[in-house]
């Protein structure tokens, strides 16, 4: 076996490495296609009834609300600027530190160069600027567990907004812009997100928890999901949308797309098993909300991995994710004191974090991994100054953002709409008419 005839396919599709004559490939087109509609899925239906069950019954409509209302507003920001702050490379030279280093241009705002013609790799760059929208859509909603059943809609939708514009772009395109992006010249190892979706929209909700409080009664008064169907329903779709994220991210069907398939499935299942087995130790039973939980942590962990590591690496990310986040979600934020509504900076913050670092223990060939030339602790340093980055700015500049809506609008719902439900005091609608 040659490690690097896995894994190199995968990584000279990067649209912003890739210097070759593109040639169009409809097999891989026919499959990227396919992979942004997964994407698309895991955000809605997948993430709205994953977070819908779990919230009352008077905020179900709310929480489809802003998800549908974010991929709308998001989708417009795309084609004005945000497609180009995430992939243009103008000015950027390979190990120098330059201004499209941190961010990309405005060389394809408004999308005006997109033609019948216009190629990423092999596939049409309108397939790819979908496939990396469905991304964009699905990162700051993600964001919405953090703060659910209190914010105001209207101040929901200007947070995403600007988090989109100052943060996810500028990381997006650190972490996936090919030669000369940030964490591309520090060596930081992301194949599929860990630190561009997942760090990243949990440590924004952490930063949302903080700053708007906790909920009415909690955590004195019971606040369980009002319909587990739903959430389970939502972490099956999910689970299963997670395969365009992660195989989707290779932009080909090849050899490699076995590997990152393999990892993915492996690490899914290990989360389970290591959040249930970690529960039952601590709480004396597994739970349903347990066991999607864990599949969703082992996919989160294996997410920045999943093209660099081996059955073994996967196995072990997925186990020690699910135990490490079941903690996260019990026992840190219990400890830490913070209303994390859905637990998106136990579940997606720490398992990114997990994941991140364990990428660069597992990636190394010694331990079965398909990066050739790194070691466990010289990677795993890289990997952390990685994690650190994203966290710091991340948290400091969704701070500032929130803070800045805060006094010009304000950030949280009144007591009485709160205790009405945001259904009726935002929307005018119920979810149930019983």
């Amino acid at each position: 076996m040659k490690p690097l005839s896995l894994v190199l396919p995968l990584l000279m599709l990067s649209p912003l490495a890739n210097a070759a004559e593109p040639v169009l490939d409809t097999g891989n087109t026919a499959w990227m296609i396919c992979a942004a509609m997964f994407v698309l899925l895991m955000c809605i239906p997948g993430l709205a009834l994953f977070y819908g069950g779990m919230v009352r019954a008077k905020n179900l409509l709310s929480v489809f609300t802003q998800l549908f209302a974010v991929a709308g507003v998001i989708g417009i920001l795309w084609v004005l600027y945000g497609y180009s702050l995430v992939v243009d490379t103008t000015g950027m030279v390979e190990g120098e530190l330059t201004l499209n280093s941190f961010v990309g241009g405005l060389g394809k705002a408004l999308m005006l160069d997109i033609g019948h013609d216009s190629l990423v790799g092999t596939i049409p760059e309108g397939v790819f600027a979908v496939f990396q929208l469905t991304f964009a859509i699905i990162t700051p909603a993600l964001i919405a567990g953090g703060f659910a059943e209190r914010m105001k809609f209207n101040a929901s939708l200007l947070f995403m907004a600007a988090w989109f514009t100052l943060v996810y772009a500028p990381i997006a395109h650190m972490v996936w812009g090919g030669p000369g992006a940030l964490m591309v010249n520090w060596g930081v190892l992301d194949f599929a997100g860990g630190t561009a979706v997942h760090i990243n929209s949990g440590v924004a909700a952490l930063a949302a928890a903080i700053m708007l409080g906790k909920r009415k009664g909690y955590p004195q008064v019971a606040m369980p999901p009002h319909n587990m169907g739903f959430t389970l329903i939502g972490a099956g779709l999910l689970w299963v949308g997670w395969f365009g994220f992660n195989v989707g991210s290779g932009l080909a069907a090849n050899e490699g797309a076995g590997v990152v398939m393999l990892a993915t499935m492996i690490a899914a299942c290990a989360g389970i098993v290591g959040w249930l087995l970690t529960e039952k130790v601590a709480h004396g039973r597994p739970t349903a909300l347990g066991a999607a939980s864990g599949a969703l942590a082992g996919l989160v962990g294996i997410t920045p991995a999943c093209a660099y590591v081996g059955p073994l690496g996967a196995l072990v990310i997925g186990l020690l994710t699910g135990a490490i986040c079941f903690f996260a979600v019990t026992r840190l934020k219990q400890a830490l004191g913070y209303d994390d509504s859905l637990d998106v900076f136990g579940l997606h913050g720490v398992g990114g974090m997990v994941g991140a670092l364990l990428t660069g223990v597992f990636a190394a060939p010694s331990l079965g991994g398909y990066v050739e030339g790194v070691t466990p602790l010289a990677q795993l340093l890289v990997q952390l100054k990685g994690v650190a980055f994203t966290f710091v700015y991340c948290f400091v500049v969704s701070w500032a953002i929130l803070g800045a809506i805060k006094l010009v609008i304000g950030l949280r719902a009144t007591r009485e709409e709160e205790e009405q439900g945001l259904d009726l005091a935002e929307h005018n609608e119920r979810a149930y008419n019983l």
